[in-house]
């Protein structure tokens, strides 16, 4: 456990899985598919997205503290600021709102899965 209570050890995590899953809302190049999913698809996709991230944070958090003082570094961990933020946030009340809100979290997603596979390429 770490100073601040959360586990410090780090679990197998399904990258196939997750970004499938980012597939759902992004297409290859990080823009939407279309047509868009249903609002209930939608509700649904973002609470996978969440729970994913909240795996994915803990998981680049760990791995980039055990990096030394780097650039991929400080950008892992930038990244793991920025999907804490998404978490924070919730979709706009307005047309739209729902898929713009899991856009935003697949492709923060997307990238902390590319840290992952990148930090897990160095450990190598």
């Amino acid at each position: 456990m770490s100073a601040t209570g959360q586990p410090t050890a780090t679990v197998p995590v399904d990258l196939e899985t997750m970004r499938e899953t980012v597939s759902a809302v992004l297409n290859a190049d990080g823009g939407p598919v279309l047509p868009e999913p249903s609002d209930t698809h939608v509700a649904v996709l973002a609470e996978l997205l969440r729970g994913h991230l909240e795996v994915m944070v803990r998981e680049v958090e760990t791995a980039a503290g055990k990096l030394p003082d780097t650039i991929p570094r400080y950008c892992a961990l930038a990244c793991v600021g920025e999907a804490r933020g998404k978490l924070r946030a919730a979709p706009v009340a307005r047309p739209g709102g729902a898929v713009v809100y899991a856009r935003r979290l697949a492709r923060v997603l997307a990238a902390l899965c590319d840290h992952h596979e990148l930090m897990a390429g160095d450990a190598r």
